[in-house]
């Protein structure tokens, strides 16, 4: 009987011991999880800092003298700098080099439609739906669409017949697909309120959206224009766009990008759109603030 009742022992104790290690074992395994989970939302929190003050640093720089040559300029280039063991990349775009869904004329907006690869009746009919959702009246125009279409299409929204008050809206206008709007977004703007754009900073494609324009043109303006920027030099506007050339006017507004890697591979991307003035009690005014995404850019 007592062997029997040590084996019973035997057993429980064993038993015990096992659930004991199980226990041990899952409470490592969590703690292991938590600590993983620290340590990313800190490089996260670190990476944030870094692209925050990467943003804050391109407004810095723009108030430097333009004599300056070691001033960042406000051409898309991009400035690599390490901090903290982080990469940091910071580039700043002068909006005046972008197309203003609300102002620029129509042959504009059609000319960076058909630059995507949208077919002649697509890109007219998502002009037409543009021009519908921006103008004051709920009249259609032939291609377009106003709140009944958007109705038949199981939209619970119209139409705001109202200016664009960012980039973003045009993701609700009939006809836009996200695919299309990732090609677009690059080249648009709202804050530039010019018929045309600067062509002496605007993007390769938005030189590429200009109707008529010859592609080798193009090309050989950005060669001229990259040569110029490297040397410091006053960029000309480019000749070839015409009329679809407009000098940068009233208050300047940039769109900064700050990238920060961290060591360990996470990335955080700060994007914000501000009107910069010499005025010392607000030298600043934020327009957007938001989260961006990571991409490959040409570093200078």
């Amino acid at each position: 009987m007592r062997r029997t009742q040590n084996g019973v022992a035997l057993v429980l104790v064993l038993w015990v011991i096992t659930l004991m290690a199980v226990i041990a074992g899952n409470f490592a395994f969590s703690m292991r999880g938590e600590a993983q989970i620290s340590r990313n939302l800190l490089s996260t929190a670190q990476a944030q800092a870094l692209a925050d003050a990467g943003a804050q640093r391109a407004w810095f720089e723009l108030f430097k003298s333009p004599t300056d040559v070691r001033r960042w300029q406000a051409n898309g280039l991009v400035y690599e700098s390490m901090l903290d063991g982080a990469t940091l990349r910071v580039s700043i775009q002068n909006e005046a080099g972008k197309i203003d869904l609300n102002t620029a004329s129509d042959a504009l907006l059609l000319g960076l439609f058909r630059s995507v690869g949208m077919a002649e009746e697509e890109s007219v009919a998502l002009l037409d739906a543009v021009l519908d959702w921006r103008d004051a009246d709920k009249l259609k125009r032939l291609h377009g669409a106003e709140e009944d279409d958007y109705r038949a299409a199981g939209k619970n929204y119209v139409p705001t017949n109202a200016p664009f008050e960012t980039v973003d809206e045009l993701q609700r206008v009939l006809g836009m697909t996200p695919e299309l709007y990732r090609k677009l977004a690059p080249a648009l703007t709202v804050y530039s309120r010019q018929p045309g754009v600067s062509t002496a900073v605007a993007p390769p494609e938005v030189l590429r959206a200009i109707p008529g324009i010859n592609p080798a043109m193009v090309d050989q303006y950005l060669v001229q224009r990259e040569s110029l920027l490297a040397t410091d030099q006053k960029v000309p506007e480019f000749t070839g766009a015409g009329a679809f050339s407009s000098p940068v006017m009233g208050i300047p507004t940039y769109s900064a990008r700050s990238e920060a890697r961290m060591a360990d591979g996470t990335v955080y991307v700060r994007q914000v759109i501000a009107r910069v003035v010499p005025d010392p009690g607000r030298p600043v005014t934020v327009l957007a603030w938001g989260i961006g995404e990571s991409e490959q850019l040409t570093e200078k």
